[in-house]
């Protein structure tokens, strides 16, 4: 006799863009406090393309309600799958439906991809909604964690600093620039947890590139040794700007690039009449970045830890 509501799933289509961002706003609200997820990077997710909607995605339904969303995929090429998971607090069991597809897909592409197992990561708020109980039965662990900081701006009061001594600032207004954008980023973060190598073109989907202002891009370039740091950033976001990537060459590091393109950036994002600016950060990131950012004012906004499973690879009978 059924006694509840019946789940129902199946895979996302582009269309329930919409539907997938309620959920995820809803979850931010209870997770943080106020909802940070825009509907543009919910689209970005379900086209990018190196996604199969069809096989890569599950919705769960309550009825007419999404209770649960999950997204898989794989950059690696080899045994590293990255798993998305959502689910309403008071729907474990769709959740957990949800992740146990989502798992098996894991093994799949890690196995397509020639690996005898799949390593996969799930990024979580500190606290989720999740049951992390039930993320530690089915053998998932933390290995990671990152903090979202912010730094409150005062909008079109905050000055742009003089650059230090022989450096200048380009913003990424041309093709060259935004490949060497693209060089700069790989090559200052090649040995941070968890990166993955990336083609200029793979790097342009990851980044929504259709989306960016470029200009909001800055490539620093020091005399006598050329260009030397970056820092993208994003102005698409409602509840704040964002900085997705801060970078300096590890010949450059000390002389105070960092923290001159974040100062710009403060700058520049305050005159665009913003009133906060975000990024996240590994707080295990050997490079001093968290430093760097709370001696630039930033506090935290709120934690994300790293999940990870290993999962055995069968051989296909």
């Amino acid at each position: 006799m059924q006694t509840g509501p019946i789940l129902t799933v199946r895979a996302a289509r582009t269309d329930d863009a919409p539907q997938i961002c309620e959920l995820l706003n809803t979850i931010d609200t209870i997770e943080i406090g106020a909802p940070e997820t825009d509907l543009h990077t919910v689209e970005a997710d379900l086209t990018h393309p190196e996604v199969e909607l069809a096989h890569d995605s599950w919705l769960a339904f309550e009825e007419d309600r999404l209770v649960a969303y999950a997204l898989v995929w794989s950059d690696s090429g080899g045994e590293r799958v990255d798993m998305d998971h959502y689910v309403l607090p008071d729907h474990q069991a769709a959740g957990e439906r949800l992740l146990g597809l989502a798992e098996e897909r894991c093994r799949r592409i890690a196995g397509d991809q020639g690996a005898t197992r799949a390593v996969v990561h799930l990024h979580l708020n500190r606290r989720p909604t999740i049951d992390t109980t039930l993320l530690r039965r089915r053998g998932w662990h933390t290995v990671r964690r990152y903090q979202v900081m912010l730094r409150d701006l005062t909008p079109h009061q905050e000055p742009l600093p003089e650059p230090p001594a022989g450096v200048t600032l380009r913003p990424c207004t041309d093709e060259a620039d935004r490949r060497r954008a693209h060089a700069l980023v790989e090559e200052t973060f090649a040995e941070h947890f968890d990166h993955q190598p990336r083609t200029y073109e793979q790097w342009l989907d990851d980044i929504d590139a259709a989306r960016l202002d470029w200009s909001l891009v800055w490539i620093a370039a020091v005399e006598g040794t050329g260009d030397a740091a970056v820092l993208l950033s994003r102005n698409d976001r409602a509840g704040m700007g964002w900085v997705r990537n801060l970078g300096v060459l590890k010949a450059a590091r000390g002389r105070g690039l960092g923290g001159h393109l974040l100062r710009h950036a403060f700058g520049v994002y305050a005159a665009l009449g913003r009133d906060r600016l975000g990024l996240g950060v590994d707080t295990l990131n050997e490079s001093g970045a968290l430093r760097l950012y709370e001696a630039h004012g930033m506090r935290l906004h709120y934690a994300v830890d790293t999940w990870e499973v290993t999962l055995p690879v069968t051989a296909a009978g």
